[in-house]
């Protein structure tokens, strides 16, 4: 199911600063940077990834119980927790 142009916005505003993040991890992997500095950018590309993916999860779930009637809905519930867990999987 399509996202809604402005939650496709702000996801996409989201990916771009952390691709920029990894631009700059790459940067300081290049130059030899201190290996704490790294990690700590790390940490934060990957919070920030983390966060595209919540946003990208409920997006979805909305979408897939949006306007659900009675007997679509366990499966539409099924398809929306199955993308949680496999989402939230990550964070075993």
């Amino acid at each position: 199911m399509p996202i809604e142009d402005n939650a496709k916005k702000a996801i996409l505003r989201r990916l771009r600063r952390v691709d920029g993040q990894v631009r700059g991890i790459i940067r300081m992997m290049e130059d030899d940077e201190d290996c704490q500095e790294v990690l700590n950018q790390v940490a934060a590309a990957r919070s920030a990834l983390d966060r595209v993916g919540a946003h990208l999860i409920v997006n979805h779930m909305k979408g897939c119980l949006k306007g659900t009637n009675p007997s679509s809905a366990e499966k539409a519930i099924e398809e929306a927790v199955e993308s949680f867990l496999r989402f939230t999987s990550t964070f075993d």
